[in-house]
């Protein structure tokens, strides 16, 4: 009976250490298990997508964990499907570019017309294709392991991609790159190399978000947000982040904004733990 009792007072200890400070919205549907990017439109529904080895559909969940819709990206392949992101417009693009071994030499963005003046249950999509021009090698060596990429946002005409370091003596910096938002075969132009954190893992970018207002991108990592105030992307280079620890330990993997101040985070589901919807409303943006 004692041991009973210990076990059920440790019960919210262990969730609230799970979460950190990160409130539990819902459990995201049985069907989305690995929810890597997502958006949303007017911050009550979200628009979500699912990684490599899932099929290429978008589904729209609400603050319930209800799928409210499905569609389904027509004539292509879900390769990786990393990350989810809109322009003024309400077009939605799909970022096709997980590297995880920097081996992938058909790096693409889709581009579909916003799903809320669409029909029925599928969408025709464009194809954005680009590559890195500083990568000389598929794949390079372990030291150079610096072209996957789990994260985008769309500013102006531009789709600006942060990558995710992958290399074996990580030194915690992610690079920028921005691609024109309109279909055809790109060189990525590099804008910034942002030094983040020092811890391998840490430091790796999994999603990241633009605030509608367009003057706040937070980037997203295993347990730390970073946060940059500026309505010009090109000049990231010359800012300084400012960094959240969120006290979680789930794999957090997709961030999108619902107001210019209030997150929403999924994470995926694995060995029992994840598969959630949380909110968060951003420290420090009064």
């Amino acid at each position: 009976m004692n041991r009973l009792l210990s076990l059920f007072y440790l019960l919210p200890f262990c969730a609230c250490s799970q979460y950190g400070v990160l409130n539990l919205v819902t459990p995201l549907p049985s069907s989305i298990n690995e929810c890597s990017g997502m958006y949303s439109y007017e911050g009550q529904t979200f628009w979500m997508l699912e990684d490599g080895g899932n099929s290429a559909k978008l589904r729209e969940v609400d603050t319930l964990g209800a799928i409210v819709r499905t569609l389904e990206v027509e004539e292509i392949k879900n390769n990786d499907w990393e990350a989810l992101t809109a322009d003024a417009q309400g077009n939605l693009y799909i970022g096709d570019f997980g590297n995880n071994k920097n081996e992938r030499e058909d790096l693409a963005i889709y581009k579909i017309s916003d799903p809320r003046a669409l029909k029925g249950k599928r969408a025709t999509a464009e194809a954005i294709r680009f590559y890195y021009p500083d990568q000389k090698d598929f794949p390079p060596k372990k030291k150079g392991l610096f072209f996957d990429a789990e994260a985008f946002v769309h500013q102006g005409s531009y789709l600006y991609v942060i990558t995710k370091n992958r290399s074996s003596a990580s030194d915690g910096v992610a690079t920028v790159y921005r691609i024109p938002d309109s279909p055809g075969y790109y060189a990525a132009e590099i804008v910034a190399r942002l030094s983040l954190c020092d811890d391998p893992r840490t430091c790796q970018v999994t999603d990241a978000a633009l605030s509608p207002d367009g003057t706040r991108l937070v980037l997203l990592g295993y347990g730390k947000l970073w946060v940059y105030e500026t309505s010009d992307l090109s000049s990231l280079g010359n800012l300084e982040g400012r960094e959240i620890d969120l006290k979680a330990n789930t794999q957090l993997e997709a961030v999108c904004f619902a107001s210019d101040s209030l997150l929403y985070l999924t994470d995926e589901r694995s060995l029992g733990r994840g598969g959630n919807l949380y909110r968060l409303p951003l420290p420090g943006s009064e």
